[in-house]
């Protein structure tokens, strides 16, 4: 007996040789519905496709708006010159990337020359942790950070300490918010810089940048956020929350991949990490993605708190029908301390693994946590961080919504989602 799972299909008994979905099953075939093929030679199964995909990853990336597509198009055959020519097309480059630059810059309360476009949200936290850590060593080598940061900021991080910087990560409430005493309990005189995601990719806590920007401004440290989460889905006044860098991306919010933004407050003391042409004003050499840039400023335009507030009313339609499920959980705050598209669940005793498989069968893309460490079967740092047993982080599934989505999915993804626990724990090896 082996198994089989066929991605994106489901099954049903058929006589029809004729037919190209058939086969011959002479294996053992069980799916969700927890009937099965015999195991007689000659068994016959027609295959039909799903009916239509529910995309649950938002979180991950999201699907490029068409209105973000048809402003892209020109830019790859029409006005394709580079930026940095003089003739005529390389001008209507340069113009759409200043145009851009002050749309990105106005969302934000920031002025058009302190926006730097960068290859994405990875490369902005990179640019902003170690751009201040060796221009500002004079000063002092500590920097501070947090538990359930995004893996591309702890590890920036853990790669400062091999080069003589000490990092101090602070630990998180139950919720995943950082205390406040702790963040002013840990800055010293020598601390440099402060980095603090602020609306968290697993579990969508939102933290207060108006308290922690009030601390390091008190302090006079440089206060940085990963804003990749939360960029259009939550108020960002660089000016009234004190923020000297924060980390944008466009791929977040139905804009293109490859194309992010770092923007750093005017006067600040930061290194540059890409030496070459001299783009972007010295900050960040290398040829411009113009249409990568043109369709995030797109996407920025588009974005509306009506879809915020579409959004927020589906994800509280889910919470109230997952915890209905028995031995349910919900990671991390609600209400408005929390993402508008983000759900995280644990279910005792079984794995994310084995429920994001079932999911995927029935044509719903989920998560087990952030997508960049999803081919790593390890148990979640952020919900360990929270205080969430190792058993039921292990059985967590990240589900993130976007505009797309309505609240007709709903029904019929809980209904699968309740049929997969039930399922699962029927064949668990642990005990509730």
């Amino acid at each position: 007996m082996f198994w089989i799972i066929f991605r994106h299909y489901r099954f049903s008994g058929s006589s029809n040789l004729n037919d190209p979905w058939v086969i011959h099953a002479n294996t053992h075939l069980e799916y969700l519905s927890g009937k099965t093929q015999d195991e007689s030679a000659g068994s016959i199964v027609l295959i039909t496709k799903m009916p239509k995909e529910i995309y649950l990853d938002n979180a991950a990336t999201t699907k490029v708006d068409s209105i973000v597509l048809e402003a892209m198009l020109p830019f790859f055959d029409k006005d394709y010159g580079n930026a940095s020519s003089l003739h005529e097309m390389g001008q209507i480059a340069a113009e759409a990337i200043e145009k851009s630059r002050q749309t990105i810059a106005q969302s934000i309360s920031a002025s058009p020359e302190e926006i730097v476009f960068t290859s994405g949200g990875t490369e902005s936290n990179n640019f902003a942790i170690k751009g201040i850590a060796f221009a500002n060593k004079d000063k002092g080598k500590h920097i501070i950070t947090t538990k359930i940061e995004h893996k591309s900021v702890l590890n920036t991080c853990k790669w400062l300490e091999s080069q003589g910087f000490e990092i101090s990560i602070l630990g998180v409430d139950e919720k995943g918010f950082v205390k406040i005493e702790d963040l002013e309990k840990a800055i010293r005189p020598e601390t440099i810089l402060v980095s603090i995601i602020h609306g968290q990719n697993e579990i969508g806590t939102i933290q207060s940048l108006e308290e922690l920007g009030a601390v390091c401004k008190k302090h006079n440290v440089y206060f940085h956020i990963d804003a990749c989460q939360s960029y259009t889905k939550v108020p960002i006044d660089v000016r009234k929350q004190n923020l000297d860098l924060v980390t944008l991306n466009a791929h977040k919010i139905n804009g293109p991949k490859g194309v992010g933004v770092l923007y750093v407050r005017r006067g600040t003391k930061i290194g540059v990490l890409i030496h070459g042409g001299n783009q972007e004003s010295g900050m960040r050499s290398g040829t411009e993605n113009i249409a990568g840039i043109v369709g995030f400023a797109k996407a920025v335009k588009i974005a509306s708190w009506k879809n915020v507030a579409k959004m927020t009313r589906i994800r509280d339609k889910f919470i109230e029908e997952v915890l209905k499920i028995p031995h349910s959980k919900l990671n991390g705050p609600t209400g408005d301390k929390r993402l508008c598209n983000n759900l995280n669940f644990s279910f005792r005793a079984i794995e994310g693994e084995s429920i994001g498989a079932y999911l995927d069968v029935n044509g719903i893309c989920s998560s087990n946590g952030s997508a960049c460490s999803s081919h790593k079967l390890e148990t979640s740092h952020v919900l360990l961080a929270i205080g969430v047993e190792p058993l039921d982080a292990n059985g967590s599934i990240r589900l993130s919504l976007d505009k797309n989505n309505s609240e007709g999915e709903v029904d019929y993804v809980v209904k699968v989602l309740g049929k997969t626990v039930s399922k699962l724990r029927k064949i668990s090896p642990f005990k509730l």
